[in-house]
C-alpha cells in the first residue's frame, strides 16, 4: 500500500474539515464503489489491455475503467473529465488518485482506452457480464419481456469539415415532428425492469425489425407499444411459447374501441417499466444526444450506459449482498 501524502490526507478530509457532510455525489460514488463487479469487468478487458514492457508502464486497468464509468455517469468528454478529476476531491477519491505523487491521466489516455473498447467490441461483453453477475445474484430473467425503442438525436448541421451530416444517421418522423439520429432498441425483463438485450440502428429503421433480437426465447408474454402491433408471427419466430401482449390500435373505422383502450391501459401499467431504463440513460447519464460520429462508437456508449443502468437499478439488491 502506498504511503499517504499530505494531498491525499487533505482529499480524505482527515481532521481538516469539521462540518462537511457527504454530498449526493459522494453517496453515489461510494455505492458504485461497493456494488460494481470490478474484478469481473476487468477480467473481460485484461486480455486486450497493454502489458508492462520496456516502455512507459500502462495505467492500472481498474483505474481507467473507473474513469471511463465516470465519463458515462456525469456525461463528460475526455478533456472535461480530466479537468473534473483535478477539480473534484470525490472523483479523485473514487478513482484512487493522489495528486501528491501522481497526475491525472490525460484526455488522450482516456481516448485510447475508449478506442480499445470499441476496437474489440468490449462494451457489449461488459453489458453481458453485468447481466451474468446480476443473474447469479438472484436477478434472473422471468417470464416476460418489454420491448421499446428511443431516438438518440444527432447533429443535423452540415457546418463541419466534411460539409455533410453523419452518413450513418437517418431522419424519421414521430407524430408531426422530424428527428435525425439513431435508435436504441431494448428488451427489458417485465418483473425486474433490467435490460437483457439491445440493438442500435439508424433512426429510420422501424421498431418491429429488431424485435426478434430483443427476445431471449423463453418468454411467456411480450409487451410493447402500438408500434409492435400485429407482430405475433415475428414474436413466435423467436419465442414460440410467448403470448402477444403488445398494445393494439384502438381506432377502427374511424371510431375508438373502448374495450381495446381499456386492455391497452392494463398492459401499459407493466410496459411503463421500460421507461425507467430510458430515464436513467437519457436523464441521469445524459445520453439523449450522440457524442461521436458513426453507429459503432455510439453503440459502444449505449451498451456501457445500459450496463451501468442495470447496476444502478439493482443497487438496493446489490447493497444488501455486499453488507457484512
Amino acid at each position: 500500500m502506498k504511503q499517504q501524502t499530505l494531498a491525499m490526507a487533505e482529499d480524505q478530509n482527515a481532521s481538516f474539515e469539521q462540518h462537511r457532510k457527504p454530498t449526493r455525489r459522494d453517496v453515489f460514488l461510494d455505492t458504485m464503489h461497493k456494488i460494481v463487479p470490478w474484478k469481473e469487468l476487468c477480467a473481460i478487458i485484461e486480455p486486450h489491455y497493454p502489458k508492462r514492457g520496456n516502455g512507459r508502464p500502462p495505467i492500472g486497468l481498474e483505474r481507467m475503467l473507473r474513469i471511463h464509468f465516470i465519463q458515462h455517469w456525469f456525461n463528460l468528454a475526455d478533456f472535461a473529465c480530466e479537468e473534473a478529476l483535478y477539480d473534484s476531491v470525490s472523483l479523485r477519491r473514487f478513482v484512487g488518485i493522489d495528486l501528491g505523487c501522481e497526475s491525472v491521466p490525460d484526455a488522450t489516455t482516456m481516448l485510447k482506452f475508449r478506442h480499445l473498447l470499441e476496437q474489440h467490441k468490449l462494451a457489449e461483453q461488459l453489458f453481458t457480464e453485468v447481466g451474468r453477475v446480476l443473474s447469479s445474484s438472484g436477478m434472473s430473467l422471468k417470464t416476460g419481456t418489454i420491448v421499446d425503442a428511443t431516438i438518440i438525436a444527432a447533429p443535423s448541421s452540415t457546418k463541419n469539415s466534411e460539409k455533410q451530416r453523419d452518413p450513418e444517421m437517418r431522419q424519421t418522423r414521430k407524430g408531426k415532428q422530424w428527428y435525425f439520429g439513431m435508435k436504441l432498441h431494448i428488451g427489458v425483463d417485465s418483473q425486474s425492469g433490467l435490460t437483457h438485450s439491445a440493438v442500435v440502428t439508424s433512426a429510420n429503421v422501424h421498431d418491429k425489425h429488431p424485435l426478434p433480437k430483443l427476445l431471449h426465447g423463453r418468454e411467456k408474454r411480450v409487451y410493447g407499444d402500438s408500434a409492435y402491433a400485429s407482430q405475433k408471427n415475428l414474436i413466435l419466430s423467436k419465442a414460440p411459447g410467448a403470448k402477444d401482449f403488445t398494445n393494439q390500435r384502438i381506432r377502427k373505422s374511424g371510431e375508438i374501441d373502448e374495450i381495446e383502450r381499456g386492455k391497452n391501459r392494463n398492459k401499459s401499467k407493466i410496459r411503463a417499466r421500460v421507461e425507467h431504463v430510458f430515464a436513467v440513460d437519457k436523464r441521469l447519464w445524459g445520453f439523449n444526444k450522440v457524442r461521436y460520429r458513426g453507429l459503432a462508437k455510439n453503440a459502444a456508449r449505449a451498451f456501457t450506459a445500459l450496463a451501468l443502468a442495470n447496476i444502478y437499478l439493482s443497487r438496493r439488491h446489490l447493497l444488501v449482498q455486499v453488507r457484512p
